[in-house]
């Protein structure tokens, strides 16, 4: 039986944008482009688009276009050309993958009970108490004693894990595909709505000021540069299995580059209407109640679940724009959740060759029962420690090595080269100057640097056992297990050795 396909173009472009937009794109955009010199942060936003996001996609197209194949089956293949052993990148990969799965369901999970809340209000004048003490019950927990299972956050998040359940044991056409023709017009439509609702609300162009107003003495600083190049490679799901999936699923004649570059394209631009959003509800929620905008401007977690909601309540028509914001929210979630988890289901049938009904049961059933860690009362503290490890520890790394095994070992001509066929207009020079270069050299500054803060610092208020068991020790057990799966692997050599 040969690979399945993407029914049309669209179905994986919608599919590929699906991914990358995410919840990051709603709550950690808005915040680091105010917090990096505002309309200025664009210029080495849009930098880093171009140098390193476009580049890297074609990449990734590339592979998976051309060696059909899941993550390990790729650097497999790839190692036998170079006679080296790569097949531990590929499950590296799939393991920061399989971790994102399990714990960014719970905020998928508790984006849809915030949906249901968003009906009535019911999280009161005091959204974040509500939000701490009475919907996640943090109390004296740690991600060592993580207290009680929660059933109103279990219960979403099993409706999180059917949903993607479905999308990805129905197989790319029927389920995949189909969900994203659905779920990305469908997130594009209501934020357009929501905008139209908003931006003309009284503050909301004060908002839009603060979050656009140019300070381009920032532009000298190496900080901004590289929180650009961070944000790209964060909000594209890149560097841990999913383009590479995904686009193994390719018809034979696919125009690499044009795939790549409105992919990319659409995610940055879904970004930029987000931050448009997110500032002008800001900017109303600051004049409604007449304190300054840098007092309720946030990011991550807390805008969502704290400071939206609290906004909310000071919007017109809250119980239409309200649920609206949330199913927001839950569509970026699962069409992202969708991607993570077929790029370890796509790995597992590659190695074991099971059929995908089975591989799905049995991946989305393990990673409902490992994600209850996270239904708990401390599931908020052992989530925001393994994030932050796994965001700001692996995955860089795990991209760092992989464009320089792509860039310098196969070499980034004959990338640009394969992909140059098959594609309507041509990708220069810049794109291997950018592979062997650029982007290598900002990922080992922004790695180099995470390490150092990390090991100098460590993060947040997390005791050392914490973060040596569940930051460290997490990475390195999933490098090792890498390794062992690579060392115990038959010969690599059963693969084909066809060439780039």
């Amino acid at each position: 039986m040969g690979r399945e396909q993407w029914n049309s173009r669209t179905g994986f472009i919608l599919a590929a944008v699906g991914s990358a937009i995410g919840l990051g794109n709603i709550w950690r955009f808005p915040y680091i482009t105010y917090e990096n010199g505002g309309g200025a942060f664009f210029i080495p936003y849009l930098f880093a688009m171009a140098s390193a996001g476009i580049p890297f996609m074609i990449m990734e197209f590339t592979m998976g276009h051309k060696w059909r194949r899941a993550a390990p089956g790729i650097f497999t293949k790839l190692g036998v050309d170079l006679k080296l052993r790569l097949q531990w990148l590929g499950w590296f990969q799939v393991m920061i993958a399989a971790v994102i799965g399990i714990y960014y369901v719970a905020i998928i999970g508790w984006s849809i009970s915030y949906l249901g809340l968003s009906f009535t209000q019911n999280w009161g004048d005091n959204t974040n108490d509500f939000f701490f003490t009475q919907y996640l019950q943090l109390g004296a927990y740690s991600p060592f004693n993580l207290g009680d299972l929660l059933l109103h956050i279990a219960i979403p998040m099993f409706i999180a894990w059917s949903i993607t359940f479905f999308a990805v044991y129905t197989g790319i056409k029927e389920g995949i595909e189909r969900a994203n023709k659905i779920l990305m017009p469908l997130l594009l439509i209501i934020v357009l709505f929501l905008i139209s609702q908003t931006v003309f609300l009284p503050g909301a162009q004060k908002g839009l000021n603060y979050l656009f107003q140019p300070d381009f003495s920032q532009l000298l600083n190496v900080k901004v540069w590289s929180a650009a190049y961070g944000q790209i490679f964060f909000t594209l799901s890149v560097g841990f299995a999913i383009m590479l999936a995904y686009s193994s699923y390719l018809p034979k004649k696919s125009d690499i580059n044009n795939n790549a570059i409105i992919t990319v394209s659409i995610n940055c631009g879904f970004s930029i209407l987000a931050g448009i959003l997110v500032f002008s509800v800001l900017g109303h929620m600051a004049e409604e109640q007449a304190q300054p905008i840098t007092n309720v401007v946030s990011s991550g977690v807390g805008l969502a679940f704290v400071t939206i909601p609290e906004a909310i309540s000071h919007l017109p028509i809250p119980y239409i724009l309200g649920p609206l914001f949330f199913t927001s929210l839950v569509v970026a979630g699962l069409s992202s959740h969708i991607s993570i988890i077929e790029a370890v289901i796509s790995a597992i049938i590659d190695k074991l060759n099971y059929p995908r009904k089975k591989v799905a049961t049995l991946v989305c059933g393990l990673g409902f029962i490992i994600s209850m860690l996270f239904a708990t009362n401390g599931g908020i503290l052992l989530l925001d420690l393994v994030d932050y490890f796994i965001n700001n520890i692996a995955l860089i790394f795990s991209c760092l090595v992989e464009v320089i095994i792509l860039a310098w070992f196969i070499k980034a001509s004959i990338i640009r080269h394969y992909a140059n066929q098959l594609s309507d207009f041509n990708t220069g020079k810049w794109m291997e100057l950018c592979l062997r270069y650029m982007s290598p050299v900002i990922l080992l500054i922004i790695l180099v640097r995470n390490l150092i803060n990390t090991f100098t610092q460590g993060y947040g208020d997390y005791t050392f056992m914490d973060q040596l068991l569940l930051g460290w020790g997490l990475i390195t057990f999933m490098l090792l297990l890498s390794i062992i799966i690579n060392i115990c692997s038959k010969n690599n050599r059963h693969d084909d050795k066809e060439n780039l």
